[in-house]
């Protein structure tokens, strides 16, 4: 059997498109073709995408609230020992400059920390004597001032009537109509709660005394605890820093609340009100507690003095011009000479007082602003300088 041959046939051209792989990546030089069916237009990539929270950043900011109320937690029912080593450093921190003066005309440290010691609690049973003697003289005739007081209330009749009324008409309970003096069992308690216990006591003198006495090796130890030498530069100037500015608010502070407890006395006396070394010493006092201590002051003023005087204009006079006084001392006194190095913003010191006083009482009130103090220095040292800026608007 034969076979056709074949026609053969012809090979196709080959194109000289070039494969992917032989393509190369054009030039800058390059001029492409303007074609607009090639592709669309890439979006801007400059654009921000919006912020987005990590796993591992969620369990750090969970881990960090936990540590925080934990913290507070142990504060809080570990006051009977936390609060005296708490007011122990830092009154001990504010009168450590006093033992350093000492010290320079060559009374050892230990001597010159149990003077002071000495002394600051002479100068405080002091006032607390002035304050007594009223306040146990009064407590004596609370139902007899109660008396006094519920008939000087009459000018708030008609306000009370139309309270009333309004009461009736939205249909509320009539609380009014049944109102009665308060009974004053709760002095007793407040006296307790406002008074340290013994144990705090006996935990608070021994530990301001071996503070002051010892500080110096302390603040040594806690600056070479550190291995780094800018580190321990930091640490040296946050001591020196918190020692000088905490000893400056004690000494400023003292010297406007006796100036405070001056010139209330010399107001109560001008007005005639009763006991005014008494209630001068009270202002004194209670002025070591910011916002409070005032506030305090002015409502024992307004009490005593309807008490005390037949007509109720006679008897607002004297907490009027307290209120003058501290008004001006408030707003242009102490912000002038205390918050000259430090300004501490009226919400901060508000919030560190609420926070302060129910953790620990009023000892915590008194120590809202010096913690409120250290904690600045701090936050001012260890932030870092060449930080960036936000844009201005």
């Amino acid at each position: 059997m034969s076979v056709a041959p074949s026609k053969p046939v012809p090979a196709k051209p080959v194109s000289a498109k070039p494969l992917p792989s032989d393509r190369q990546n054009p030039q800058p030089s390059d001029r492409q073709p303007n074609n607009g069916s090639e592709g669309t237009p890439v979006p801007d990539s400059r654009a921000e995408a919006p912020p987005v929270i990590r796993r591992a950043e969620l369990v750090a900011f969970a881990l960090v609230a936990l540590l925080i109320i934990c913290v507070v937690a142990v504060l809080y029912v570990a006051k009977a020992f936390f609060l005296p080593i708490t007011m122990a450093f830092i009154i001990g921190t504010m009168l450590s400059p006093a033992a350093s003066l000492m010290e320079r005309y060559r009374i050892p440290r230990a001597v010159a920390a149990v003077w002071i010691v000495i002394t600051v609690g002479a100068t405080v049973t002091f006032m607390l004597g002035l304050i007594a003697s009223p306040v146990m003289e009064w407590s004596n005739n609370l139902p007899e001032l109660g008396a006094r007081l519920k008939e000087k209330a009459h000018l708030f009749d008609r306000p009370l009537v139309l309270w009333q009324e309004l009461q009736s008409m939205l249909g509320g309970s009539d609380t009014l109509a049944t109102f009665q003096m308060p009974k004053f069992d709760w002095v007793q308690p407040t006296l307790e709660f406002l008074s340290p216990t013994f144990t705090e006591f006996l935990l608070f003198i021994p530990t301001l005394i071996l503070f002051i006495a010892s500080w110096r090796e302390l603040r040594r130890a806690m600056i070479m605890t550190f291995g780094d030498r800018p580190v321990r530069l930091r640490t040296m100037r946050i001591l020196n820093e918190i020692e000088e500015h905490l000893g400056n608010y004690l000494l400023m502070v003292t010297m406007i609340n006796v100036g405070v407890g001056i010139i209330t006395g010399i107001i109560c006396m001008a007005t005639g009100m009763p006991n005014p070394a008494g209630l001068g010493a009270m202002a004194a006092t209670l002025n070591y507690i910011p916002i409070i201590g005032p506030i305090a002051t002015f409502a024992i003023l307004v009490v005593v003095g309807l008490v005390s005087f037949p007509t109720i204009g006679a008897g607002l006079l004297a907490p009027v011009a307290f209120a003058a006084v501290t008004f001006l001392e408030g707003h242009f006194i102490t912000p002038t000479i205390v918050g000259r190095r430090l300004a501490l913003n009226a919400l901060a010191v508000f919030i560190a007082l609420a926070f302060w006083t129910w953790l620990w009482g009023p000892m915590g009130a008194f120590l809202s602003s010096p913690l409120l103090i250290v904690a600045l220095i701090v936050k001012e040292h260890l932030t870092p300088v060449n930080s960036p800026q936000l844009p201005q608007d």
